[in-house]
């Protein structure tokens, strides 16, 4: 049919051939794509928050269904919600959790700091499959209305924080978690592989004295572990839930204990110990949960960028560089230079810590943000943290599964530097002195000559003296002690 006038329009009118139909809010009418769920608001969002490429997680989203799906179940319970009403929202909100709707969810990050237009996107799409399940009209708002049902004992203000720390704490225990313990595992099986195997140390990019290869890879252990439990440590946090405080954390229009009963809902739903957030003005105004939260995944990049950085600098040569170890060739690595392959896992992880790092800092900025009842830096936040965590969580696995898992040791090469090593001296000092070993030392670099050389030409010492002293595999402690290691 012909396109009216808006104003002659009635919400669920069909117009242009189908392709729009009108929906309303309380500002008035809004043509929607007929074929799209969301509704007046969800349009307006996407009118006036068309800003570059980066989309509302579909993480919240999925958080968004727990939020939904408990908060019916209560209502339900109270008999505030039919239970007719309050099953075919639970119904749809698990059509939420497990992506089924995920095109229905197009809203940009840059948008009003509340989050208040994702929550009202998914208010909006409940309300409109709930009644196209039931064959009723969409953008009718009957029998499902998405405020008066759907957003029910909620608010933009308690819900979007809530389903932020859901969102994270899943995305931390379904795969950050997993993906750094994999790692961890396999760096572990390396150490314990090669815990016998005598290198020379290095400090300040200088030869230092030896140690094993298990002892070097079991520091990488522990750092990341060290790391990991920063993560873990966070998620405490997150587990206080601000549902349930509504406005401004007073919990206007909500059931007496609705905050206890949706996070014990939830808390069953996720099958983690979600609890309501003992102080709600706390849980809304700031977002110190989510910032501590962004600062541990920080602290764990820190680790693994270092730990990268050596890994590719003691696989650099093959001839011209250290070339301890001998990294996987999973690509070409030069479109000029024939043969020639690169630690291109290590680069990637590197560039996705330094991604993390940066992110961090503008999650710190955000969260400084917050003025009076409510912190308004909440998209910008929940962005970054969830984009953190699954690219750190992805490098994490790559890195595992294409580099760390084939490299292998040069040991003839790792066996040249020690037997070069002028550190070794170190041992000399407690029998001839500081001094007179550092003039060891300084004479076998000047004169290019052995250490041996350098030590019996000095007449400090003799041969037999020397040989004595100068034990590599005895100057490193124990490793098998320190990986903790049955003899």
């Amino acid at each position: 049919m012909k396109e009216k006038e808006n104003s002659a329009y009635s919400a669920g009118d069909v117009i242009e051939d189908g392709k729009f139909r009108i929906e309303t809010d309380s500002m008035g009418e809004v043509k929607v794509p007929a074929d799209q769920l969301w509704g007046a608001q969800t349009q307006r969002s996407l009118i006036h928050f068309s800003i570059g490429d980066d989309r509302m997680p579909l993480g919240i989203y999925h958080a968004y269904g727990y939020v939904k799906k408990a908060a019916a179940k209560v209502n339900g319970v109270a008999g505030v919600l039919s239970k007719e009403k309050a099953e075919i929202i639970m119904e749809v909100a698990d059509e939420v959790i497990e992506g089924q709707l995920d095109e229905e969810f197009p809203l940009y990050v840059w948008q009003t700091g509340s989050g208040t237009q994702t929550n009202m996107n998914v208010n909006e799409v409940i309300s409109n499959r709930a009644i196209q399940k039931v064959g009723g009209v969409l953008g009718s708002k009957y029998p499902i209305h998405p405020n008066d049902h759907v957003n029910m004992s909620q608010s933009s203000n308690d819900t979007f924080q809530t389903a932020m720390h859901i969102a994270t704490v899943l995305e931390f225990s379904n795969r950050l978690i997993p993906c750094v313990e994999a790692l961890i595992k396999e760096m572990w099986t390396k150490a314990v592989q090669w815990v016998d195997v005598v290198k020379i140390g290095r400090t300040h990019l200088q030869d230092a004295t030896p140690l094993t290869v298990g002892q070097e890879w079991s520091g990488y252990v522990t750092q990341l572990r060290d790391a990991l439990q920063l993560v873990k440590d966070s998620m405490s946090g997150l587990y206080k839930l601000a549902a349930g405080g509504t406005a401004v954390g007073t919990g206007i229009n909500t059931l007496p204990d609705f905050g206890i009963n949706i996070a014990k809902e939830i808390a069953k739903l996720t099958s983690h110990p979600f609890i309501t957030a003992p102080n709600k003005f706390a849980a809304q105004a700031s977002l110190d949960a989510m910032v501590n939260a962004s600062s541990a995944v920080r602290a764990l990049a820190v680790a693994l960028m270092k730990i990268a950085n050596d890994i590719r600098w003691l696989g650099s040569g093959p001839r011209a560089g250290i070339n301890e170890l001998r990294l996987p060739a999973n690509e070409p690595g030069s479109s000029i230079m024939p043969g020639k392959v690169n630690p291109t896992q290590e680069e990637a992880m590197i560039m996705v810590c330094i991604q993390v790092i940066g992110n961090d800092n503008a999650v710190a900025i955000a969260g400084s943000q917050g003025n009076f009842e409510l912190s308004t830096m909440r998209p910008i936040i929940t962005k970054n943290v969830l984009h953190s965590s699954r690219i750190l969580a992805d490098a994490c696995e790559k890195w595992r599964k294409y580099s760390i898992d084939g490299i292998h040791l040069n040991e003839q090469r790792i066996e040249k530097y020690v037997n070069e090593s002028l550190m070794l001296v170190t041992s000399l000092s407690p029998l001839i002195g500081y001094d007179k070993a550092s003039a060891i030392a300084h004479k076998a670099f000047i004169e290019d000559i052995t250490l041996r050389e350098a030590a019996i030409a000095s007449g400090f010492i003799t041969a037999q003296e020397f040989d004595k002293h100068i034990h590599p595999s005895k100057m490193v402690g124990n490793p098998r002690e320190d990986l903790g290691l049955k003899e």
